[in-house]
């Protein structure tokens, strides 16, 4: 049965073993992600960990895919765990609204290993994330996909999703994609 868990220095292997074996749980420029965070990992294993969860949006800026720096908005991150790592989600939110910034895709992010895929591993931990937005009040949370993301519709709608509309990705995410909004009402 998997469990979704606050990631800690016993669980660390098994996510070093994924991305060493090229995962990465950033599907936006994976690769310097991937790369980045096993730096993290080498530097200061107990910071790397004590970053999954930011409550208070203490961490500093975050770069954009182009390359532009944005205030962090509150977050945390929880590992999908059934023996080993088997993938992430993460949940952002700026307190006191269910809006999110222009830049931001969504209120979850989530991301399986490829090796785990097909499992409705990613549908189990938005269910089981979910508590964590209604604790603070929200009426409901956003999800984004890329178009073509057929996998990622079904995980959404899964969750209890719906598809709100199509629109163009942010500027700082632009390659001439549109991506598809959901909602999931809390």
């Amino acid at each position: 049965m998997p469990e979704l868990i606050e990631p800690t220095r016993a669980h660390l292997p098994s996510y070093v073993g994924a991305l060493e074996r090229g995962y990465s749980p950033n599907n936006i420029d994976s690769e310097r992600h991937r790369l980045r965070e096993l730096g993290e990992i080498a530097d200061d294993p107990a910071r790397f960990l004590a970053g999954m969860t930011d409550r208070e949006a203490s961490a500093g800026d975050i770069q954009l895919p182009d390359g532009s720096m944005v205030k962090r908005i509150p977050g945390i991150r929880r590992w999908i765990w059934e023996d080993e790592y088997c993938g992430s989600i993460g949940f952002r939110w700026q307190p006191g609204t269910e809006e999110l910034p222009p830049h931001l895709l969504g209120h979850i992010g989530y991301s399986v290993v490829p090796w785990h895929q097909g499992r409705g591993l990613a549908a189990w931990a938005v269910r089981e994330i979910l508590p964590e937005a209604r604790a603070l009040g929200m009426r409901w949370i956003t999800i984004t996909t890329d178009t073509d993301n057929i996998a990622s519709w079904r995980t959404i709608e899964n969750a209890g999703g719906y598809h709100t509309h199509r629109g163009e990705k942010p500027a700082a995410y632009q390659d001439g994609e549109t991506i598809e909004w959901f909602r999931i009402d809390l």
